[in-house]
């Protein structure tokens, strides 16, 4: 069959909207309101991100030294999302509200638990006593490191990440994500005074897990690191 011009412009704009919407799938933001366990639409609604300035002060709930670490970081990397930033303040104990979702357009802070890796806390203490980049050692890594894309996993919908640094460079290739998981529901605090242990990725609670990758997802920033 020989086809006209009129129907090779025609079939070659639907051909190019498929692409187009094939690849904004992979680096979308979750959309606001849907339960954790509705299933994800095929496309959901990004969240646009911008280029406004930081705020100018540390948020309330988060230490200074670290914040300002993130931020050097968010400009050393040139990270172009410049809305939504997470810090994991590993400083901190597992069975508190450590991993912090900033908005750094006017300070504002949504706070959650998040698990840390086993190899990172080998006594089950509840505090990260070293990091790690190596293969095998099921540790946490500390650095910075950009959301990815969603797959569909062991814990269900997960999101990957990058490393950055030196320090977590490894991250892709270890398998460091960020998903849920039973140990880090808040009733482990209730039974153990901690969250379980993770393999080196960022364990959340099922519905703690869906407020974060809907702020974090398309690549923005996640800062992780222990002061002194």
């Amino acid at each position: 069959m020989t086809l006209n011009r009129r129907e090779m412009l025609r079939l070659g704009a639907m051909g190019a909207a498929g692409a187009m919407l094939s690849s904004a799938a992979s680096s979308s933001v979750l959309p606001s309101g849907i339960a954790p366990a509705t299933p994800m639409p095929r496309f959901p609604t990004p969240l646009a991100s911008t280029t406004q300035p930081l705020a100018p002060s540390s948020p309330v709930g988060i230490d200074p030294q670290l914040f300002a670490r993130a931020k050097a970081a968010l400009d050393s990397h040139r990270i172009y999302a410049r809305d939504f930033i997470g810090i994991a303040d590993f400083s901190k104990a597992s069975n508190e509200s450590r991993f912090h979702v900033v908005d750094i357009r006017n300070g504002q802070v949504e706070s959650f638990r998040v698990a840390h890796g086993r190899g990172s806390d080998p006594d089950h203490s509840g505090f990260v006593e070293r990091f790690s980049n190596d293969f095998g050692s099921h540790a946490t890594s500390s650095g910075t490191y950009t959301t990815a894309d969603y797959y569909h996993g062991k814990y269900g919908l997960s999101m990957k990440v990058r490393g950055l640094d030196w320090s977590n460079y490894n991250a892709e290739p270890r398998a460091i994500v960020i998903h849920n998981a039973w140990y880090a529901e808040p009733e482990m605090i209730g039974v153990h005074g901690k969250l379980g242990r993770s393999e080196g990725c960022f364990a959340f609670s099922r519905a703690d897990q869906w407020s974060v990758m809907r702020k974090l997802a398309g690549g923005r920033m996640i800062y992780a690191d222990k002061l002194a």
